[in-house]
Order: structure tokens, then C-alpha cells, then sequence
């Protein structure tokens, strides 16, 4: 670099060669965004040995050390290939016993990274109390026990950490824009920080980027320019997520490299720049002219049933987050905020996105369209610690495997009826957000007798401070526990501490539900019929927000669901061709 004391720039494979066997070894990264996938493909050529991998998500990374034969133990918080489906070889690496695995609900694991960031034993957290996660956990101690109280969780030290960042300047200064995953607090638990870029610029040009974070160079132990380093993620404004080649990727085991031709680039990066008026204009083309007077719409489908009766829980004084891999959520999010709560302030991209703007559902752009809308770009754990703890957000609605008669949820581990075991994503931050939320609200796309049970083998989260008053002396507000299926509504009953069905849906009869329930649900006296959505409502569902449908892919069977999600890639494209054309570029 341009200044001595600055990380040497080296060629990639000189870089990975400083990861030894038997590293602990964090990867950088959030979701499908700036995942340092050139610089694990070419570790992954070198084939290590017994590495421990460190990051809250495992996903498309973990699977490529996987498949290389490096890992040995996974300490982590979920893994899934997102939108693309379960991680195989995770999966069979933990069923199978080949690994060990060290599974942290979110914020505990953030406190472990935040305690080797200060150079301290170990740092205090929320319990958890819902969740089965912690128990036996040698490296926590908890100091009360009661529901409520602290806990303190070990460091959690990084021999190395791996991260692909947009820029570095000629002194070593590296400058992360977007969402930061949980990348700030890593760097700094780490003692080797290996960094690939898209390009090196002079010094002086770094924060220009906004709301960019910028890494000092003394921190930085080296430095590889590698462009398209994240493909097929995205790393903005160079380019968007590739869809289309994420899904080839993630169809093999372990995923491939990629890399993207020219007018790919070329193409990915003019999608990156594409604005909100010039997508909201090609989307309103695309649905074509409006009837004049308007026909009445269609009777709603399940999917819009239950994202309108998602969208009307919230209103203009509600926070929402999104967590992972729940289409049905960010779009009922933007759906609220589009019709009824102007004033929702919506997180996406693992809380690193804060307060977006009213946008379509969309796949590759949509992550470009909330980074620029967004007030605020930061980590994860930043929006743990400035809203969660605090019970500043309203909600995150979320999916799991299995939900029991108490409202207890497992996304951990089921046992199949031939005794198999089956492992599952995990939690992510569910276990910490039931109860620091105000309202714990669940969903489920395939209402069954496997998937709602009389009581789940493993607990990942579930709501234990109930009791208004409780919860307001532990500095959080008041709220409801619901369960949303495509069956019908369960609210919950306190003093009897279950799930009370509220409402059937339209044509589904009491029997029937009963039939699909593992357990005998309590039924509410006034049991009722759930209400049909507004027509202005589904209206807006269908032509604005959700156009492509994405919403359908969590009620999409395995079979299909591969089908359906190349019809929203390509309608995706087409979208950009429009927006394109329109020189929607700022």
C-alpha cells in the first residue's frame, strides 16, 4: 500500500494462506450481502483442516468450508441458503454427527464478540428465557432465576476473520456501505482481519459513501483486490445480488464459484443505481392500464389473507424488523406502510437497515432500494442494543417448523416419524426478540398435525413474561402473543397459558382445523369467521407492493417451489429491462 505501515495488498491466495489449521475463523457478511465468497472458494482450494467456523449465519459460506472438508465446529445462531432452501450439507454434517456444533441465540452471541472486542472476560446480556438453547452452556452464567435478568456470556476470540468489503484507500483504511451484519464487532474480536475489495482508491476519497463505515487501517492485517469478490451476493453500488446464479449455485452441493461476465456486471451494477420512482413507474406499466370504473377484485387467496391480516396488526407507531427468510412478513411490512401506517418504520436485512421507504417485494433490488431509503445503515447488534433491549420494537413476525399448545417454538430439531433426526435452520434471534418485542407473532404456511404439536422436543424461543406489569418493570411494553395459519387465528389465553383459536378462515370448517391440530386447540366462545381484506387492500397487495408474488413462495410444496421462484427471477429482470429503459439511474 501506499503508506508502510499500513496491511500489505497481496494476491487472494497469499491472503487465505495466512488462515492455519485449526483457526477459528469468522466470516463477514449478512444474509446474501457482501459474503466473501472468492476469498472462501480459494481457502476451500487449500483444503484445511479442522477449523471452527464463527458467524452468526452459515448459509452458502458455511457450505463451501463444508464441502472442502475444513470444519470441524460451527458456532453459530442459523443456517439456511435463504430463499433457495435448506443447507444441505450442514444439515447432514449435523445430523450425521461430523461436526459439533456451538448454537447461541443471537444477542449472547454478539456479547461474545463484544467482550473479546473490549480485551474482557466476558459481557452481560439478556437472558434468553424461553429457549432450551443455553442450558448446559458452559461459557454462560446466568445471575438470577427468575424469567427476567441478566446473563454473562465468554469471549469469544477470532483467530481470523474473513471480510469483503466495497473500497480500500492507498494506506490500508478499509469502508463498509449497507448493512453491516455483525462485521463491526468482529473485526475488532479478531487477531488477523483478511479483507478483499473491489478496488483500492486514494486516500482522502473513503466515507464518501453514505452512511459508510470505515475500518482504520491499524486493525487490517491484509488486503486482496478482488473484484466481483462477493458475487453471486451483492456488494452495492457495485452490484446487486445475481438471483438467477444464485440459484444454480445453491442447486449444487457444495455451491460452486461464479463469475460474472462483463454485461452481467454491467447489468448488475446499473440495477444497483435504479431509483425508487423509476421501479415504483415500471411496476405500475407492468400491471398495465386500470379499468375504469375498477372491476371488483378477486376473493383473496390464503397467501393474501394472511399478509393483509399480518399488515393490520401494525400501525403508524409500530417498529417492525424482518428476520430471515420470511417473504410473508417484509411483505405485510410494506404493505402496512403503503395503505394504513404511513409512519411504520420497517428494519430490513437483519436489522441493518433502519426506517426504509415503501417499496415493491422484490429480490435483487430490493436490498439497493432500502440501502438508499434507509435513515440509518448499521449492524445487527446495533440495532439490538439501540431498539430490542430497550422493547422499542413492535414486532418481528416470524415462521418456524413447530409450534405447541403453549406457543413455544422449534426451528432447531425434529425427530421424523421413522425416528430420524432432521436438523433445522435454528433460531437466529428469535430468543431473544419473543419476549423483548412487544408483540410475539408467528405464522405458519402449512397448518398440520406435525407442525402444530402438544409439545415440542425442542424449545428455540417462546414468550415467558406475559404479565403486563412484569413486563413493564423489566423495561419492556405490554403486548399479545398470535399465531397466524392458513387455517385460521390463535390468540392466547394468560390465565390458561395456550393458544385459543379466534377465528376460522373463510371456508374452512371447525373439523377440519381440528383434524390438522396435533393437540385439541381451546376454541374461543365467540369464535368468528377472519375478515376478508379491504379491496383497496388486496388492491395495493397485488399491483404495487408484491406484483411478482414472492409472498407465494413460503406456501409454494418442494416440487413447485423451484418453478415459482424462476418465475420472480425472471419477472424480476424484466422489471429492471423496464426500470432501465426509463433511465432510472440517480
Amino acid at each position: 500500500m501506499g503508506n508502510s505501515a499500513g496491511p500489505p495488498l497481496v494476491p487472494l491466495p497469499e491472503l487465505v494462506a495466512a488462515v492455519a489449521d485449526g483457526s477459528r475463523v469468522g466470516v463477514g457478511g449478512a444474509l446474501l450481502t457482501r459474503l466473501p465468497l472468492a476469498a472462501l472458494h480459494a481457502l476451500a482450494a487449500r483444503r484445511p483442516r479442522d477449523l471452527t467456523y464463527v458467524s452468526w449465519g452459515g448459509g452458502i459460506p458455511l457450505e463451501i468450508l463444508l464441502g472442502a472438508g475444513a470444519v470441524s465446529r460451527i458456532v453459530f445462531c442459523f443456517s439456511s441458503l435463504d430463499i433457495f432452501g435448506l443447507a444441505p450439507l450442514f444439515r447432514r454434517a449435523v445430523e450425521e454427527e461430523r461436526v459439533s456444533i456451538d448454537e447461541w441465540p443471537a444477542f449472547a452471541f454478539t456479547a461474545r464478540l463484544e467482550a473479546a472486542k473490549q480485551n474482557l472476560p466476558a459481557m452481560p446480556f439478556t437472558w434468553p428465557a424461553g429457549t432450551d438453547l443455553l442450558d448446559g452452556q458452559p461459557a454462560v452464567r446466568r445471575e438470577t432465576t427468575g424469567d427476567a435478568g441478566p446473563g454473562y456470556a465468554a469471549r469469544l476470540d477470532l483467530d481470523v476473520f474473513l471480510m469483503h468489503a466495497q473500497r480500500a484507500d492507498e494506506h490500508g483504511n478499509v469502508e463498509i456501505y449497507g448493512s453491516r451484519g455483525m462485521d463491526t464487532t468482529a473485526a475488532f474480536a479478531a487477531r488477523r482481519v483478511l479483507v478483499t475489495v473491489e478496488e483500492v482508491v486514494p486516500a482522502g476519497t473513503l466515507g464518501t459513501l453514505r452512511n459508510s463505515f470505515v475500518l482504520p487501517r491499524h486493525f487490517v492485517h491484509a488486503i486482496s483486490v478482488v473484484p466481483a469478490g462477493a458475487y453471486p451476493a451483492s456488494c452495492l453500488p457495485y452490484y446487486t445480488a445475481d438471483f438467477a446464479a444464485l440459484a444454480r449455485v445453491t442447486a449444487q452441493s457444495p455451491p460452486p464459484p461464479a463469475t460474472p461476465d462483463p454485461a452481467v456486471r454491467d447489468r448488475l451494477r446499473a440495477a444497483a443505481a435504479l431509483t425508487h420512482e423509476a421501479v415504483t413507474i415500471a411496476v405500475t406499466e407492468r400491471a398495465g392500464p386500470s379499468a375504469s370504473p375498477p372491476a371488483p377484485p378477486a376473493p383473496a387467496t390464503v397467501d393474501e389473507l394472511m399478509v393483509c391480516w399480518l399488515a393490520r396488526q401494525l400501525d403508524s407507531d409500530s417498529i417492525a424488523s424482518a428476520g430471515a427468510v420470511s417473504p410473508l412478513a417484509a411483505t405485510s411490512y410494506l404493505l402496512a406502510k403503503a395503505t394504513h401506517a404511513p409512519g411504520l418504520a420497517i428494519f430490513m436485512t437483519s436489522g441493518g437497515l433502519l426506517d426504509v421507504a415503501v417499496r415493491p417485494m422484490l429480490l435483487s433490488l430490493g436490498e439497493a432500494l432500502d440501502t438508499a431509503s434507509a435513515a440509518v445503515q448499521c449492524g445487527g447488534e446495533d440495532s439490538y442494543r439501540w431498539y430490542y433491549q430497550q422493547g422499542r420494537v413492535t414486532c418481528e413476525v416470524v415462521t418456524v417448523a413447530q409450534v405447541d399448545r403453549r406457543a413455544r417454538t422449534n426451528n432447531i430439531e425434529l425427530t421424523s416419524p421413522s425416528g430420524r433426526r432432521i436438523r433445522l435452520p435454528g433460531q437466529g434471534g428469535m430468543a431473544d426478540v419473543a419476549d423483548m418485542h412487544q408483540d410475539f407473532i408467528l405464522y405458519l404456511t402449512r397448518h398440520s398435525p406435525l407442525t402444530l404439536v402438544e409439545s415440542v422436543a425442542r424449545v428455540s424461543a417462546a414468550r415467558t413474561l406475559t404479565d403486563p406489569a412484569a413486563r413493564r418493570r423489566a423495561g419492556l411494553r405490554p403486548g399479545v402473543i398470535r399465531l397466524i395459519t392458513n387455517l385460521g387465528v390463535f390468540g392466547f389465553a394468560d390465565d390458561r397459558g395456550e393458544l385459543v383459536l379466534e377465528s376460522l378462515h373463510p371456508g374452512v370448517s371447525l373439523e377440519e382445523l381440528r383434524e390438522s391440530t396435533g393437540f385439541e386447540p381451546a376454541v374461543a366462545g365467540d369464535l368468528g369467521v377472519t375478515a376478508e381484506p379491504p379491496p383497496e387492500m388486496l388492491r395495493v397487495l397485488r399491483e404495487q407492493i408484491d406484483p411478482l408474488g414472492i409472498r407465494r413462495l413460503e406456501f409454494a410444496a418442494a416440487r413447485e417451489r423451484g418453478e415459482l421462484l424462476a418465475a420472480c427471477i425472471a419477472a424480476e429482470q424484466d422489471l429492471i429491462d423496464r426500470a432501465l429503459a426509463l433511465g432510472g439511474r440517480p
